[in-house]
């Protein structure tokens, strides 16, 4: 398993009129955590890309807890579970300053060629990332 932990601060525009984390910032938090995660393996998605590979998101999973507030500072942990085949799958927690959980969430994404748009392997090079860190 590997996990990252990357901390987000709700802005005022991620509020609805309670000063409330409007629901669908949550999945934006994902995609932050996602970069961050694979920064911190030493690979960036612009890079992924410019190996010929582009991963679409399939699926969006998100179960609120508690709401989130204006001006918290938020920890989103993302964990990879399982090694990837043609399918990766990220989970998330969020938690407020407090160490409450907020928010868990899952979102797979695929690996497609980007020429042809086919869907493909998650590429060895990826794997070799992923395995050099990984701790059952």
């Amino acid at each position: 398993m590997l996990s990252h932990d990357c901390q987000i601060r709700v802005w005022y525009k991620h509020t609805d009129q309670m000063a409330i984390c409007h629901h669908s910032n949550y999945i934006c938090y994902y995609e932050a955590a996602r970069s961050e995660f694979l920064r911190a393996l030493g690979m960036s998605f612009a890079e992924v890309e410019r190996r010929g590979i582009m991963m679409p998101i399939l699926e969006v999973q998100s179960k609120y807890r508690k709401p989130a507030y204006f001006d918290e500072l938020l920890t989103v942990r993302i964990s990879l579970r399982e090694i990837p085949s043609t399918r990766i799958n990220f989970y998330y927690e969020i938690f407020n300053e407090q160490g409450d959980l907020l928010n868990t969430g899952m979102t797979q994404l695929g690996f497609i060629h980007s020429d042809s748009r086919r869907p493909c392997r998650c590429p060895e090079w990826f794997l070799d990332l992923i395995r050099k860190d990984w701790a059952e």
